[in-house]
């Protein structure tokens, strides 16, 4: 569905479109660009309140900077979609995380306003100032670097290490706090309450405005007048607000806070500062959801409610004639309650996730028992490492593409230490919308090369349920349990917990001629394919191994001496994944067979809906059938072939 834009966006193509307009119909492009928005996002989906907060934040960039040669990179990329629509891509907007269209993030490809592809928080402030610094290497002296960075993301250890570095550089970089006490959850911790105390200094907010305008003119000529003005500065904001002196101590010139919703003040704070040599951080406080009131007042509900209508406010949903299974997240988090209640020794960490997670659940069950450590995984492993030293056991939920981030503090902290820590990683596998920054393609194969793991995946609710009630148990070391994104495929899920023995798999449906081996949820597709198969007279076993680390070598056994066709199937990536372990095993055992393997190829896999993206990869439940059809017709199959 094509949205028509306002009066004056519709003319707006590129920046140097919005750059022929006077100031004063800044504040109308605004409107026009908030409405757009809303209008779009309304009926597509997608990520929804963090753009609404800085629509005048981004035209005020785009007005006064000479982009694309003056570079903006967005820290995650939640809040681009103001700067996509002014970029070229207003037009195609209607497909943005659609298969096929337009990426709900920045990506480098996708258009030269991009500066810096991003998905994982916290890279804006390292990749800007390495632009700043190749751009003065080149005598490039007239170029902005600017990182825009929300107060959550710089709760990350790779923002602050970033401002360490830049502290000393002394490149053309202006990094810009925007300042709304949100990420997808409301920000937690001792930056929260720094950043509270300068919004709320009186003395200091009325200085700061007379104190750009001056410090520009003085700059402006020569380094003495640089130099008195600094001086200045200093001893005033010191004598103003006593706490204002954590970026100053990194050497950062510090602005604001200013107002994120007057966008005539943010260009011309914007070409105030462009005079300013020396790394820079302007203070933007903003309202995430800005202009539409419900996603104002619950900004974590309106990250990205999905479609909705704009009127009303009313969340779409799909009716259902019967119940349907849960989400894989919320049998989590009701999981881990009961357990808790069973277990004083339970505890949650999950960084900057409660929601997406459900963690939530136990945060408001045991506030004393879960812990939003912000956005900081590799922290969050560590602490979880700490809890375990004292005879704890954490339960570390972390996204399965997050946990990247922290695989140093999995193998250094956890399993050289073997440390009762369970990782939970969600949104394991191809996730969907929001495309190859989140997909969990990685987590089989970089796991289970690590000594010590324990590494499983189930197949449905329960058996996440019996691996988390399995995992919590004396004695299990660093236990791995993966799960994907969405709903599973058992409305009646609450069962009593059973333990499951560790490396343990289980054959579900005997067969003949062919073996399907499959790990996780995507196993229930092996299973779709199966009916469908019997019904052509094809009848293929199937496995549902539920550990990749330890395999369950007696099953394999099995296997491999009654078949010679062998299919196996993961939603990761098949190097070093799933796959990769049945052909080790095959060859360390000396066994001959004909072994497929399906799952994620050795390639970059774009955004789309699940479903659409299996299909792609050729895993989901007819490319199975497909395949094994030519198996068992001996005919040469297109997958990869053991």
């Amino acid at each position: 569905m094509q949205i028509e834009a306002g009066a004056l966006l519709k003319n707006i193509l590129y920046p140097s479109d919005l750059r022929k307009l006077k100031e004063s119909d800044l504040e109308q492009v605004c409107k026009e660009l908030r409405q757009f928005i809303i209008d779009v996002v309304s009926v597509n989906g997608g990520h929804f309140a963090a753009s609404l907060g800085v629509v005048e934040l981004t035209v005020a960039l785009h007005y006064a900077l000479n982009t694309p040669y003056d570079q903006v990179v967005f820290d995650v990329g939640h809040q681009a979609y103001g700067h996509k629509i002014l970029t070229g891509r207003r037009d195609k907007f209607h497909t943005n995380r659609i298969f096929g269209g337009i990426s709900g993030f920045p990506r480098r490809s996708e258009s030269e306003y991009d500066a810096f592809g991003v998905g994982h928080s916290s890279t804006s402030i390292s990749a800007a100032l390495g632009m700043a610094v190749a751009s003065a290497y080149k005598g490039e002296t007239d170029r902005q670097h600017v990182a825009v960075i929300g107060d959550g993301a710089m709760t990350g250890g790779m923002a602050f290490e970033a401002l360490n570095h830049a502290g000393i550089e002394k490149s053309n970089l202006l990094v810009i706090l925007n300042d709304n006490c949100m990420s997808i959850d409301p920000n937690v911790g001792a930056l929260k309450e720094y950043l509270t105390s300068i919004t709320t200094s009186k003395s200091y907010n009325k200085f700061r405005d007379e104190l750009i305008a001056v410090l520009a003119k003085i700059s402006k000529n020569g380094p003495d007048a640089y130099g008195w003005a600094k001086k200045i500065e200093q001893s005033i904001k010191g004598t103003l607000l006593k706490n204002a002196n954590l970026f100053e101590s990194l050497n950062f010139r510090y602005f604001g806070p200013v107002d994120g919703h007057d966008v005539t003040k943010l260009v011309k704070t914007l070409n105030d500062l462009k005079y300013i040599n020396g790394p820079k951080l302007l203070h933007v406080v903003t309202v995430k959801g800005k202009g539409y009131a419900l996603a104002e007042k619950d900004q974590t509900k309106w990250h990205a409610p999905g479609m909705f209508d704009k009127i009303t406010g009313e969340i779409k949903k799909t009716v259902y004639d019967k119940p349907q299974p849960p989400k894989y997240q919320d049998v989590f988090g009701h999981t881990l309650v009961e357990l808790a209640e069973q277990n004083e020794k339970i505890m949650g960490v999950t960084p900057a996730m409660p929601t997406g997670s459900s963690m939530n659940i136990m945060m408001k069950a045991m506030p004393n028992r879960a812990f939003d450590v912000g956005i900081a995984e590799q922290h969050a492993v560590t602490f979880s490492a700490g809890l375990a030293t004292q005879g704890l056991v954490p339960f570390c939920n972390i996204y399965s593409t997050f946990m990247q981030r922290a695989y140093d503090q999995v193998i250094h902290d956890v399993a050289l230490q073997n440390l009762h820590v369970v990782f939970c990683l969600d949104r394991a596998g191809l996730v969907g919308a929001d495309g190859p920054t989140h997909h969990g393609a990685y987590d089989i194969a970089y796991m289970r090369c690590v000594p010590n793991l324990t590494v499983a995946a189930p197949m449905n609710e329960e058996e996440l349920r019996n691996l988390m009630y399995t995992a919590q148990l004396e004695n299990k070391g660093p236990f791995v349990i993966r799960y994907p994104r969405g709903n599973g495929v058992m409305p009646d899920w609450k069962r009593p917990f059973k333990e499951i023995p560790i490396g343990k798999g289980r054959k579900l449906v005997d067969g003949e001629e062919v073996a399907i081996l499959t790990i996780g949820h995507i196993g229930n597709e092996a299973a779709k394919a199966i009916v469908e198969l019997n019904t052509e007279g094809i009848y293929p076993a199937h496995y549902d191994l539920r550990f990749v680390k330890p395999l369950d070598e007696e099953l394999l056994h099995e296997v491999f001496g009654k078949f010679n066709k062998i299919i196996t199937v993961e939603d990761g990536a098949l190097p070093g994944g799933f796959g990769s372990a049945i052909l080790e095993f095959m060859s360390d055992h000396n066994y001959k067979a004909e072994v497929v393997r399906l799952g994620i190829p050795d390639e970059i896999i774009e955004h789309g809906e699940q479903e659409e993206l299996w299909r792609l990869c050729g895993y989901d439940f007819s490319s199975i059938i497909k395949v094994c059809q030519k198996l068992c017709k001996g005919q040469p199959t297109s997958a990869q072939v053991g």
